[in-house]
């Protein structure tokens, strides 16, 4: 006669395989690769969008509008570059500091992010042909006299952290100067107001945005540096790289580009350079 106190082999059989089941399954997101970014150019389309970096509180380059839409000429030209795709334009506002580190980790496709052309930059990320001109300047009060990099000798000066008016007035300045550096446009802006600090590295607008916060109050002292902006994608990628520089020909072309300009720049489109030294356009 059988037992039936000792154990139910059936039971432990089916109990050992759950358990080696369940080890498995706590393994297996351990073995699986990460995803390091969004893919090619044709995962973009069969997803049915393209992920693009760009600022968020950088009028008229790119901000987000009363509607909680994102607007600006980055935003126009975004827009225009996901129709050529055929798929939907999906915005991720970036502070300046967090545009490369966002493109390079994956968490946008491109950066059309007010991203002004240089060779530091370039050592990070592949620079599309430029589509965007920019003048970048120190602005302070009217009544302060500031000509040059030796008159901001013990001035507190405000710049957007890891921007190009960073890296000249760093350079240009030196230690002469207390440069504080801040997240973004608008708080470089607000330090100026506040009398936090007393001048600014600010772009070709800083002047219409400080004059309407304080009329005739501030005005450009001198410029620093002309540079071009170019959508940024990730090194090596060349079917992003390629497919930007055939859009942004054909928005030259056809007329596109020159009616974003003068919706948001009120400027015409400037004369682009063929080649900047240390900046190439294109993947080698």
């Amino acid at each position: 006669m059988k037992s039936t106190i000792g154990p139910n082999k059936t039971g432990m059989k089916i109990a050992r395989r759950t358990v080696l089941a369940l080890m498995a399954a706590a393994a297996l997101p351990l073995s699986l690769p990460a995803v390091a970014h969004a893919g090619t150019v044709e995962e973009a389309k069969a997803k049915g969008k393209v992920v693009i970096g760009i600022q968020g509180d950088n009028s008229p380059w790119g901000f987000v509008n009363s509607s909680g839409v994102q607007d600006g000429l980055d935003a126009d030209i975004g827009k225009a570059f996901a129709e050529s795709l055929g798929v939907q334009a999906e915005f991720v506002p970036l502070a300046v500091a967090n545009r490369i580190p966002a493109l390079v980790t994956g968490k946008v496709d491109v950066l059309f992010a007010t991203m002004g052309m240089t060779a530091e930059r370039a050592k990070t990320i592949q620079y599309s042909k430029p589509y965007a001109g920019n003048v970048l300047s120190v602005y302070g009060p009217k009544d302060k006299k500031i000509a040059g990099y030796d008159d901001l000798a013990g001035v507190a000066v405000g710049v957007p952290k890891s921007s190009a008016m960073d890296t000249a007035i760093t350079a240009g300045a030196g230690d002469k100067a207390n440069i504080l550096r801040f997240d973004d446009d608008a708080a470089n802006i607000q330090a100026l107001l506040s009398g936090q600090v007393e001048a600014v590295g600010g772009n070709q607008f800083y002047g219409d945005r400080l004059n309407a916060a304080a009329a005739d109050k501030y005005e450009p002292k001198f410029d620093l540096v002309t540079l071009y902006n170019g959508a940024g994608t990730r090194p090596g990628e060349k079917d992003w790289n390629e497919t930007i520089n055939a859009f942004i020909d054909k928005i030259k072309a056809d007329g596109t580009l020159a009616k974003i300009y003068d919706k948001w720049m009120k400027r015409e489109v400037p004369a682009f350079p063929d080649s900047l030294p240390d900046i190439p356009f294109t993947v080698k």
